[in-house]
């Protein structure tokens, strides 16, 4: 009886957390300044994405950049190979295409083919996008795309030698 009051308990709890609506490109909260400053203390890399890294500033990305939406994952032989993330930034009014290849598809695949950008609904293209051939980088940003006004997704591309066709992902669409 314990462990079922335990269990109701954790799930309310865990039901408590999802959020209640969707937020819109732009308008979403933006990081804790506790998080924005540790993430802004390191330029190295992450998964999460760190609009401060090398590549990050190489790009063009502003340093609030934040990530807006859920993640979207690019899939190869049933098995998550590279996260896609769309970012924002308050600051430059700018969004942001980002992909992360995961470690375990590096180890395995030497060279590939990524590329990376904001899908603008209303122009019906890939804005910002960039792309790298032979690579075995885990980090890719996109451009900074204004398209702050318009309903995006990010998207990113994924192929591997000898793959006909790219893996591909995007994020939701945001208004």
């Amino acid at each position: 009886m314990r462990a079922r009051r335990i269990l109701v308990v954790a799930a309310a709890s865990a039901a408590a957390l999802i959020p209640a609506a969707s937020a819109v490109a732009g308008t979403g909260p933006a990081p804790s300044p506790g998080k924005q400053s540790l993430t802004a203390r390191s330029a190295a890399p992450s998964e999460a994405g760190n609009p401060v890294s090398v590549k990050a500033q190489a790009a063009g990305v502003c340093s609030d950049a934040y990530q807006i939406g859920a993640t979207a994952y690019i899939n190869r032989a049933g098995a998550h190979v590279a996260s896609v993330k769309q970012f924002y930034s308050p600051t430059c009014k700018r969004n942001y295409g980002y992909v992360w290849v995961w470690q375990s598809f590096r180890d395995k695949i030497k060279d590939y083919d990524v590329s990376t950008g904001v899908y603008s609904y209303s122009r019906d293209q890939v804005v910002g996008q960039d792309w790298w051939n032979a690579t075995n980088q885990q980090e890719f940003w996109s451009y900074p795309a204004a398209t702050v006004s318009e309903c995006t997704s990010a998207i990113g591309t994924l192929r591997a030698p000898g793959d006909p066709v790219a893996g591909q992902a995007s994020t939701s669409k945001r208004c």
